[in-house]
């Protein structure tokens, strides 16, 4: 993925990890257009920045969103990268019969949407030069946290999903995973602020070094997320997987 001269489309661009990126892209050089629900922080990433344009796009709205990314292509015909960075992650109990409304939503924005992403504007990024496709997974794609069972069972999807689409592009269109840690965001209650979490501008300066490399890496992993990556690797997926249970317990019991 070339440094600068793109033009970009952030999904979830509106807070944390997306809009970090979304700045860092605008200030190396690039159009970065933000997306998401909310316009009002969507506006305020692009604040004082020209080149950043936010536009409300919800993933969910199937019917809605085909038209919503003709209409972008539209106005931004040379888009060619698209980074899938929207998310939700939620907490849920699995011992006992519960309300499936939260497992649901996780995989229709987590997993369908970037899906629908690709699909939506595939055509377009084929026919343009130096085009890219980020799909933002987690560490927990690799080992999961029993507290966001679904959210992690989503993240391995699409790592699973972004290795496919990296074969059938392979020569058209660059495809690219990031996996991130454990980031200092709001994704979810007290995350921010949460001991052991990689802050976000720490996470953002590894992040960007790794893009900077010629040529790009496939996966951008940072420092802290290669314990998670490599745990079957190395033989440790059952200690990481206990850590993060014992994290979990805690979680749900009302516990940071």
């Amino acid at each position: 993925m070339k440094a600068s001269g793109n033009t970009i489309l952030v999904t979830g661009g509106g807070s944390g990890i997306g809009r970090e990126l979304a700045r860092r892209w605008h200030d190396a050089g690039n159009v970065v257009i933000v997306a998401g629900r909310r316009l009002d922080a969507l506006e305020e990433t692009a604040q004082g920045r020209p080149d950043i344009h936010a536009v409300a796009l919800d993933v969910d709205d199937a019917d809605a969103l085909q038209s919503a990314l003709a209409a972008l292509v539209k106005r931004f015909p040379r888009l060619n990268v698209l980074v899938n960075n929207a998310g939700i992650m939620r907490h849920e109990r699995l011992d006992t019969a519960r309300d499936l409304s939260v497992a649901e939503q996780t995989i229709a924005t987590n997993l369908l949407g970037p899906i629908r992403l690709i699909d939506g504007l595939i055509d377009h990024l084929a026919q343009q030069p130096d085009a890219a496709i980020v799909n933002v997974t987690s560490g927990l794609a690799f080992v999961p946290l029993m507290a966001t069972a679904t959210y992690s069972a989503t993240k391995a999807a699409m790592h699973s999903y972004t290795q496919s689409l990296r074969e059938a592009l392979a020569g058209r269109v660059e495809v690219i995973e990031l996996a991130p840690p454990g980031v200092q965001t709001d994704l979810t209650p007290g995350q921010s602020t949460r001991a052991g979490y990689q802050p976000l501008g720490d996470f953002a300066d590894e992040a960007f070094a790794l893009f900077g490399q010629q040529p790009t890496p496939p996966e951008i992993l940072v420092a802290n997320v290669l314990p998670l990556r490599h745990a079957e690797r190395d033989g440790t997926h059952g200690e990481r997987l206990a850590m993060l249970t014992a994290a979990s317990r805690a979680m749900l019991s009302g516990g940071h």
